[in-house]
């Protein structure tokens, strides 16, 4: 799933779980997704962050995206 469908996910679980009365279990399982869902969306940032990291200017004023692995 791309970052933005996680989010969207996201929004629609938090509305369940704050407006729709769920049985415990149904509740559980609904956390439960939105955590894996957290933990996809906090790691495709990281990775997006590494890579702003790793945008320079050179010298000249031009911008330059260095690969990771240098």
């Amino acid at each position: 799933m791309s970052f933005e469908s996680n989010l969207s996910r996201l929004e629609e679980i938090v509305s369940k779980l704050e407006n729709d009365r769920l049985d415990l279990n149904a509740s559980l399982g609904l956390f439960e997704e939105g955590i894996e869902l957290l933990r996809q969306a906090s790691e495709e940032l990281n990775e997006t962050e590494a890579r702003v990291k790793e945008l320079v200017e050179r010298a000249d004023g031009v911008l330059e995206l260095r690969d990771l692995d240098r």
